[in-house]
């Protein structure tokens, strides 16, 4: 095997734990795949300017703007606002807390109230700005309907194919977006809470891997209130959140692959052989060296996860994606390495790959914690 051994603690304290109990029933939406980028070089750009902001959040103690995934690639969630009821398809992101429409479908309501508060979001990879508005939200396949929820209404945007962002990540996330630097905005989550159609601001979170029962990039679902329980096949491990001094990490479905520290990388390059392909910025392996490729296995808390040799490699049946692929027989890693040491304080990002095979809940309760169990594709050889 081979064995991170940095990713010690983007968490402390772990407990396992059985499945989150609610008395309300989750509201879950399901997640659409979209495969619009033009090749794998892509998806490395935007990773990286989604790094150096996590490093500058990291080094400062917080920031100006909020990255988000913001270009044509990624997982969707139609979701319904105001009246008449107008669906809007708003990318995911655990990177941020805003919610945000208008990018490119209008909104227009005769329920919605203007609050006047300016809100804007400058990233990488484009912007926004507009207004807060109060207004209600339909969910789930059910449509159920919540009241005066506030979101942004982008007057002026640019760099989105999708009509916004369900931003899920926790409520501090919206710091500086607001006109006051230390204003908040409630998530969608806290505003699921105050409206009691779920007992706590828990998500959830599903992606299938690429090629399982999908062409190309699976689909997944989003859950708000607790877990799913036919997504997942062990117990769930949690781990209450603790950001520490020494070495940390995180998980995000806003980035792609898997990033570890350069000194763990460089013992993950040895082990497996892997030479560094130019025009893409990945390590690429021969099919001899593919069977030979060892588990890793990743260390959060005091928990192990399982990342078997399929799962470390892009998916071949998206090799036309590749600059310098030439065919469904090259074989690409999709271990990254990050800039920076092991104990500069951002030492792993877990993105996409990761999430495809491990069920993932946020809690962002009083104690915030994060858990993973494993799926019915832990295991499965897909890529």
């Amino acid at each position: 095997m081979f064995s991170v051994a940095s990713f010690l603690a983007l968490l402390a304290l772990p407990v396992t734990g059985s499945p989150v109990e609610v008395r309300n029933s989750p509201i879950t939406l399901p997640m659409t795949s979209r495969l619009a980028f033009s090749n794998v070089s892509d998806l490395v750009r935007h990773d990286e300017a989604l790094i150096a902001a996590l490093a500058q959040y990291n080094a400062h103690g917080r920031r100006d703007s909020v990255p988000l995934t913001n270009f044509d690639w990624g997982y969707s969630v139609s979701v319904g606002i105001g009246n008449p009821t107008r669906i809007y398809n708003l990318i995911v992101d655990s990177a941020s807390a805003i919610t945000w429409v208008g990018a490119n479908t209008q909104y227009v309501s005769s329920t919605g109230t203007n609050i006047g508060v300016p809100v804007r979001g400058t990233y990488q990879f484009g912007s926004f700005q507009g207004t807060l508005f109060e207004d209600s939200m339909s969910f789930g396949t059910d449509q159920l309907s919540i009241n005066r929820i506030r979101f942004g209404v982008a007057s002026t945007s640019q760099g989105f194919a999708f009509d916004g962002v369900l931003g899920i990540g926790p409520r501090g996330l919206t710091r500086g977006i607001l006109n006051s630097p230390e204003a908040t905005l409630p998530t969608v989550a806290d505003y699921l809470v105050q409206r009691r159609a779920i007992d706590d601001p828990i998500v959830c979170i599903f992606f299938q891997p690429s090629g399982v029962g999908a062409p190309l990039i699976g689909d997944g679902e989003i859950s708000f209130g607790g877990a799913n329980r036919q997504r997942y096949t062990s117990n769930i491990q949690y781990t209450h959140i603790h950001i520490l001094d020494y070495t940390a990490g995180i998980v995000n479905c806003g980035s792609t692959f898997l990033y570890i520290a350069s000194d763990a990388f460089e013992r993950y390059q040895a082990a497996t052989g892997g030479t560094m392909n130019a025009a893409t910025d990945l390590l690429q392996i021969s099919l001899k060296q593919y069977f030979a490729l060892r588990t890793l296995y990743f260390r959060i808390g005091q928990y192990s996860y399982r990342f078997i040799r399929n799962a470390q490699i892009w998916p071949r049946s998206l090799n036309y994606k590749i600059d310098g692929g030439d065919g469904d027989d090259d074989i690409f890693l999709v271990v990254k390495r990050l800039d920076l040491p092991t104990g500069s304080g951002l030492d792993f990002i877990n993105g996409y790959v990761f999430l495809q095979r491990y069920y993932a809940v946020f809690d962002g309760g009083r104690r915030p914690r994060v858990g993973f169990a494993r799926t019915p594709y832990t295991l499965v050889e897909s890529n």
